[in-house]
């Protein structure tokens, strides 16, 4: 008789995402994503660190302070990392799983790139502009918003 207590497609891609996010140097926010197909295939997946060539011993990692000494200028998010480590044809109908609510600006790659539906963790800046502004068009560009519900099984690691 086969196992029934296995992990379910939501739950194993939502660990992906999470362990992606185990590789980001950022101090304060380790973020993941994890792109997947229509039929459950992993496409492509991205964390939130300093561009390629960029080392990320020499820019800020810092949330305080002047533009240029922060990290807000410099950071690619892991949505948007995800979606520039695809490297097969089209996301369109796509699925992206990230541990955050996406940005405004990771909004406008998601919908450009063809990505259907986004199954987030956290939504801990909603009420910041960003995110509104990334909820509205999301609801506008009629992608679908999933909020992840944590199944009962443990994946191995915690955050």
């Amino acid at each position: 008789m086969k196992r029934t207590d296995y992990l379910s497609w939501d739950e194993y891609f939502m660990g992906i995402a999470e362990l992606s996010a185990q590789r980001s140097k950022d101090p304060s926010t380790q973020v993941g994503a994890c792109i997947v197909s229509q039929d459950n295939k992993i496409l492509s997946v991205g964390y939130n660190g300093m561009p390629k060539s960029c080392s990320d011993d020499e820019f800020p990692w810092e949330r305080q302070g002047g533009n240029l000494d922060t990290k807000y200028f410099f950071v690619c998010h892991a949505e948007l990392n995800a979606i520039l480590n695809f490297r097969g044809g089209s996301l369109e109908g796509s699925k992206i799983y990230t541990t955050l609510f996406p940005c405004n600006e990771c909004a406008k790659a998601i919908i450009q790139s063809g990505v259907s539906e986004i199954i987030y963790k956290s939504n801990k800046y909603a009420d910041s502009d960003s995110v509104v502004a990334s909820t509205l068009m999301f609801k506008t560009a009629g992608i679908k918003m999933t909020e992840y519900k944590m199944g009962n099984k443990e994946i191995g690691f915690s955050l």
